[in-house]
């Protein structure tokens, strides 16, 4: 099963194995606070990307398509998170967007759910 979840959230027992999928460190946190067991920073879209999309909600369908495209050319990232979904009953994908709903782990959650 996974998961998302922001990086400013607790971390529960019901995460179980958490994934940090964004390029930038996350604002506030120290690094002996960041609870999650791996740092995948090339599965995030583009800094290209990135910055276009700019967390604007008006941009999302045309973000969601284009970052897609760009999962479709990072098998060795997705092949980590196939594996640990192996080793893990639970996977929970860490990131750090104030947007819940318009974010890199959305999109990323949908195309992994896809591939089971």
């Amino acid at each position: 099963m996974i998961n998302i979840k922001r990086v400013y959230e607790k971390k529960s027992l019901s995460d179980g194995y958490r994934v940090f999928i964004d390029r930038l460190w996350p604002r506030g946190i120290k690094k002996e606070e960041a609870q999650f067991d791996l740092w995948i920073k090339e599965i995030a879209p583009s800094d290209e990307l990135r910055k276009w999309f700019s967390h604007d909600p008006e941009k999302w369908n045309e973000f969601k398509k284009k970052y897609l495209e760009e999962l479709k050319s990072m098998k060795k990232e997705v092949q980590i998170i196939v594996e640990a979904l192996q080793k893990h009953k639970t996977v929970t994908l860490v990131y750090g967007a104030k947007d819940e709903e318009h974010n890199n782990a959305v999109v990323l959650k949908e195309y992994m759910d896809k591939l089971k």
